[in-house]
């Protein structure tokens, strides 16, 4: 199975959140890892199943400057793709988790999963991310 793990990161938090994804992954299943703000990510057909991670931004919505311009860009092709989502905020109640759910299900993407953490990932953020990448394989 080839999977993708892409994500924007700014403080190193969901960055922290895509390693542990990625290292769970890592012998089950062929995994790239893209960070959009060092490089693109245009071509999800490419992959099984992708995992996307942003943190939550201003008014509780995906980073704005790398992530929200590339994930528009290709939310058309997940339909039917299986997709699990991560990040990190610090502030809010999880509001942007639940929209973009929301959002990759009206795209008619498979929403296998999502994670959040407040600040870096505690024990409980990642086994429960180790619990998504499962989820991806399955």
């Amino acid at each position: 199975m080839k999977t993708a793990i892409v994500f924007a990161s700014l403080t190193g938090n969901t960055e922290a959140m895509a390693e542990v994804l990625a290292g769970e992954l890592n012998g089950k299943a062929e995994a790239d890892v893209f960070d959009v703000s060092a490089q693109s990510f245009d071509n999800p057909d490419a992959y099984d199943a992708i995992a996307f991670g942003s943190p939550a931004m201003g008014e509780e919505v995906l980073e704005e400057d790398s992530f929200e311009p590339m994930f528009s860009a290709i939310e058309s092709s997940l339909k039917g793709k299986r997709v699990a989502l991560f990040g990190s905020y610090g502030w809010g109640d999880g509001q942007w988790m639940r929209d973009w759910e929301d959002r990759c299900a009206a795209d008619g993407a498979i929403v296998v999963g999502s994670v959040i953490a407040m600040g870096a990932p505690d024990d409980e953020a990642v086994s429960r991310l180790k619990e998504l990448a499962s989820a991806m394989l399955k």
